[in-house]
């Protein structure tokens, strides 16, 4: 089966949103939607999550799902916003019950904070499979980036959220809370064992150095060949020698704090206080 599979790149966090349609069909899925937000001025922005919804819209397409391969420390996501206008499922892994509970403690998050993934209507497992119309899209838990980390697997696409990037770009940090530089090795090998042909969907670019334009869809065989982390046959200790001794130096991502607070929410603003407006906790020393 090869879905159609739609890509709308957000150059203000690097983050690509992507439209899976199923052949021969109406129905379709919105994978890793972003909600613009300018955090100098505290104001939110829906023209990404707009473009995917007048995109749907014009196609004359069935949105059921709203779906994220993890809960995204660089990006706010239009979950609720695209599903209030659209419809569908929100879905999400399973292990967002560890994230919640890891970041629940970070901004001291009261009894009201539930901990158990109920802001979302789906919570998948390993193994677990969902239908987009006649399309069946398989789960796989792919965690090492966060605990919470799948990849969805629809025909010969990979959605694989930020376990991989680019083959010139190679994998994401490991270094938040509940991320494990081996257990990424781990999920990117099961990744690769799917077919040489199979689409990968990367969740975010960042142009390489060498390459002049963006780029987010390469295949399994590319990946296996020329990943600049894992590929070439480059063992487990030296990924994660090479993978620790790179995240030692990053820097947290501009938008963590409010993209961690906002994402385990579903994508909610925190409850409102007695003004009717919504606030972020900063904490100090805390990341």
């Amino acid at each position: 089966m090869h879905p159609d599979v739609h890509a709308f790149f957000d150059e203000a966090t690097n983050t690509i949103t992507y439209l899976l349609r199923e052949p021969n069909g109406r129905s379709c899925a919105v994978i890793d939607s972003v909600l613009d937000f300018d955090y100098a001025s505290g104001r939110t922005d829906t023209r990404s999550a707009d473009a995917v919804i007048a995109y749907i819209r014009a196609e004359g397409l069935a949105l059921q799902w709203v779906l994220e391969t993890h809960v995204h420390a660089d990006h706010l996501s239009a979950a609720p916003y695209i599903q209030e206008a659209l419809g569908g499922q929100i879905g999400i892994g399973d292990q967002i019950t560890v994230v919640q509970e890891t970041f629940g403690k970070v901004f001291n998050e009261g009894t009201r904070f539930a901990r158990d993934g109920s802001q979302f209507d789906r919570l998948f497992r390993d193994g677990d499979s969902l239908m987009v119309g006649q399309m069946r899209v398989d789960v796989m838990h792919t965690p090492g980036h966060t605990p919470a980390c799948l990849t969805y697997v629809a025909g010969d696409a990979a959605f694989v959220g930020d376990t991989l990037f680019m083959p010139d770009f190679g994998t994401a940090r490991c270094d938040f809370p509940g991320g494990s530089a081996a257990v990424m090795y781990d999920s990117v090998q099961r990744i690769l064992t799917l077919p040489d042909a199979t689409r990968i969907f990367v969740g975010h670019d960042y142009k390489a150095p060498g390459r002049e334009d963006f780029a987010w869809e390469s295949t399994v065989g590319a990946q296996k060949a020329l990943n600049v982390h894992v590929g070439a046959g480059r063992n487990r200790d030296d990924f994660v020698a090479l993978r620790e001794k790179r995240d030692a130096t990053l820097a947290m991502p501009r938008l963590i704090i409010p993209s961690l607070q906002i994402n385990m929410r579903a994508g909610q603003m925190p409850e409102p206080e007695d003004n009717g407006l919504s606030y972020l906790k900063v904490p100090l020393n805390g990341l």
